[in-house]
């Protein structure tokens, strides 16, 4: 089957999980999920991670629970806990890149099992208050077409969390550059004013237990922004759950 990235197969795909053949994004056999179960025990094996950043830590032998960093231990994000379920690697990097970029919306269910894999992300959907896609400009959504964080945080959803969703909580607006292209201290210095909640979302988050869906997170400055930004408004706890992390 060709790859049929943004085009009305892909949506219509989108919208009817496991009742059609198709073919893997990784291998691409044919017929298989999106996402095939090879694939996935062989890319997407759990790790461990820092509970605050998501970096990858090294194995320890009867750990139990989440771990910190060092560099979260001296310096603590805004992030409460910060979850991720790949490293923003081969071959993560391509098929998150057709879903984002060429507008692969087939692949937002399978990719959000992944995320639902984790043991804690089941967790973090059900006692969150409100849950926010990471937002998107108006001048990046009219150039991509949709809004993928807000796909991906749709694929998450269940029938107990689907009324915590709300996209509108924060407005960002357009920055030049986007952020994957620039370096920590530019990504940082462009972030500053970006994010906003406006007056009338402002009791939507005031008190409330915020969880961030993010595609990618790299040096993190978008989703500690972010968190701030809430945090300012009154927010009463801010995490984030990720698909991939760049080690």
């Amino acid at each position: 089957m060709p790859n049929l990235p943004a085009s009305w197969l892909s949506r219509w795909h989108a919208g009817l999980p496991g009742l059609l053949p198709s073919q893997c994004a990784v291998c691409h056999r044919w017929p298989a999920r999106r996402l095939c179960q090879d694939c996935r025990a062989r890319w997407a094996r759990p790790m461990a991670r820092c509970g605050r950043c998501a970096m990858p830590l090294p194995a320890r032998t009867g750990a139990d629970g989440p771990r910190t960093c060092g560099a979260c231990l001296v310096k603590p994000p805004p992030l409460t806990h910060c979850l991720a379920a790949l490293d923003y690697a081969y071959p993560w990097h391509t098929v998150i890149g057709d879903f984002k970029f060429r507008g692969d919306t087939g692949l937002a269910r399978s990719l959000a099992d992944l995320l639902l894999e984790l043991p804690q992300a089941r967790e973090q959907l059900q006692q969150c208050d409100l849950l926010l896609p990471m937002p998107l400009s108006p001048q990046r959504l009219r150039e991509r077409g949709f809004h993928q964080t807000l796909v991906l945080a749709r694929a998450l959803c269940s029938a107990s969390t689907r009324g915590k969703l709300r996209h509108q909580a924060v407005q960002r607006a357009h920055t030049a550059q986007a952020q994957h292209d620039l370096p920590r201290a530019l990504r940082l210095r462009q972030l500053r004013t970006v994010f906003a909640v406006p007056p009338a979302q402002l009791a939507h988050v005031r008190g409330r237990k915020i969880l961030l869906i993010d595609d990618v997170m790299t040096t993190g400055a978008s989703l500690h922004a972010l968190a701030t930004c809430l945090r300012r408004a009154g927010a009463a706890e801010v995490s984030a759950l990720v698909l991939a992390r760049t080690p």
